[in-house]
């Protein structure tokens, strides 16, 4: 009787891939217009530059390096990508038999005769493998394929967003810096007019009141000098979290020589078409695999309304006696197929149909919304590209303006023309100007550090592949 069931059993075997319950897939349309405001036409399907060849500052480059060897956030994303590659082996290893072996040896009372009766048996088993007539085990197998795909780009989104965070950060460093400077330079100039002012005050020539305004425009300068020093301290320790270890020495050594100013600028990145951050932003990527991974479910939750067929097979010899166990006509093998069809559930599967489907509805939303955070935030970089060039200009005139401005209201005091308060405006206003200018530089330079990674660059220097396990 096993002979003739061997036959079917094989056929069944190769039947296990003709059937699916997964919905045929269809990538959503994307919700938002068809070009980017303010972007150039010529620029669309460019190529964006590796981050090496964007961000070319060496120092900046050693820091980014050694964010990417020790920043903990991104060890654990690397982590979860080999906790999701384990899961899909999983899944992948239940499409085929799991062979084990198997030895048993039992004594009960023989029927009739109530004598003890021994009973030995060794060889290879098969135990309750799942025939995939109806999709299921491959179903759950592509969720997992789809898992461990989102789980890659979650890694490649978390880099993005580490590579900026680094370039930001030492953006943030150097403005300390020349802010710093600036305040210094300034506390000194104050200090030096209180001293002056003192003078003139003994002398007769200057009143009580010039005196006590020139003291706290100087303590006004102390106390910015103190709160960016502060500041400098706080932007250097969450650079440190960001590299996972303290700035390097020789890095740090030569920050107080620069400034934003000397910062190389970067390149001009392309803006490229609304279509193209379907395959740079590994953000939108992930949100694209986890609603393949929900679409998948529903095959499986589909396949649950059908029959489930088992196979329990073994093959070896089996004796009466320990030592018989091996010899001629001991051997055989059983073949027993097994099915489960359910008829009462209380509604668990129809519940979880409609489970899986609303998590694909959720899917469907988290994908759009990825896509249309994706264009604000191109839109928004792109937007500020020229009107930051522009302000960045009328800025540094207007420091010029009023650097003169200084120079013309100490000239008309010292001769009597002016009072000492328009002196006192003056410098005033050419500090805030002056620190104006460096806060517009680095919006500027952040700004193109967000649209590199608004458009999807800096996770890869290498064009984008397909990941196969």
């Amino acid at each position: 009787m096993t002979k003739k069931l061997l036959p079917l059993a094989l056929a069944a075997v190769a039947m296990l891939a003709g059937c699916s319950m997964i919905p045929a897939y269809e990538r959503p349309a994307a919700p938002v217009p068809a070009s980017f405001p303010n972007a150039t036409p010529t620029a669309a399907n460019t190529p964006l530059p590796p981050w090496r060849a964007y961000f070319s500052e060496p120092r900046l480059q050693q820091l980014i390096e050694l964010a990417l060897n020790n920043n903990r956030d991104l060890r654990i994303a690397i982590l979860n990508v080999e906790q999701a590659r384990a899961q899909f082996q999983v899944r992948r290893a239940a499409q085929y038999p799991a062979v084990g072996l198997a030895a048993n040896a039992s004594r009960a009372p023989a029927s009739g005769s109530g004598d003890l009766t021994n009973s030995f048996s060794v060889g290879l088993a098969v135990t309750a493998w799942e025939l995939d007539f109806f999709g299921r085990v491959a179903s759950l197998k592509e969720q997992a394929l789809a898992q461990y795909l989102a789980t890659e780009e979650g890694r490649n989104a978390a880099q993005v967003s580490l590579i900026s965070s680094v370039a930001n950060g030492w953006l943030n460093l150097l403005a300390d810096e020349e802010l710093l400077e600036l305040s210094r330079r300034t506390l000194a100039t104050r200090e030096e007019s209180v001293r002056l002012t003192q003078l003139r005050l003994d002398s007769g020539v200057a009143s009580e009141l010039d005196y006590r305004q020139a003291d706290s425009l100087a303590q006004a300068a102390r106390a910015t000098l103190a709160q960016q020093q502060r500041q400098r301290a706080l932007d250097e320790n969450a650079l440190a979290l960001l590299l996972g270890q303290p700035l390097p020495d020789d890095i740090r050594a030569t920050l107080g020589r620069s400034d934003l100013n000397a910062a190389p600028s970067m390149q001009t990145v392309p803006a490229g078409l609304p279509s193209d951050l379907l395959t740079q932003r590994p953000d939108i990527r992930q949100a694209e695999q986890q609603l393949i991974a929900a679409n998948a479910n529903i095959g499986a939750a589909r396949a649950a309304f059908f029959p489930r067929i088992s196979l329990t097979a073994q093959a070896g010899t089996s004796s009466g006696e320990l030592s018989g166990l091996f010899k001629n006509g001991s051997w055989g093998f059983t073949l027993a197929p097994s099915l489960l069809l359910p008829l009462f559930d209380a509604g668990t599967n129809q519940a979880n149909l409609e489970s899986a489907q609303a998590s694909r509805s959720v899917a469907v939303a988290q994908y759009e919304k990825a896509i249309q955070t994706a264009f604000r935030e191109v839109a928004d970089a792109l937007a500020s590209q020229s009107s930051l060039s522009e302000q960045l200009a009328a800025q540094r005139k207007q420091a010029e303006a009023e650097s003169i401005r200084l120079n013309l209201a100490d000239l008309r005091y010292k001769n009597g023309v002016a009072s000492y308060l328009d002196l006192l405006d003056a410098q005033r206003s050419l500090f805030s100007t002056q620190q104006g200018v460096v806060q517009v530089r680095l919006s500027q330079l952040q700004n193109q550090v967000s649209l590199f990674k608004a458009l999807g660059g800096g996770w890869t220097d290498e064009p984008a592949r397909t990941a196969a396990p």
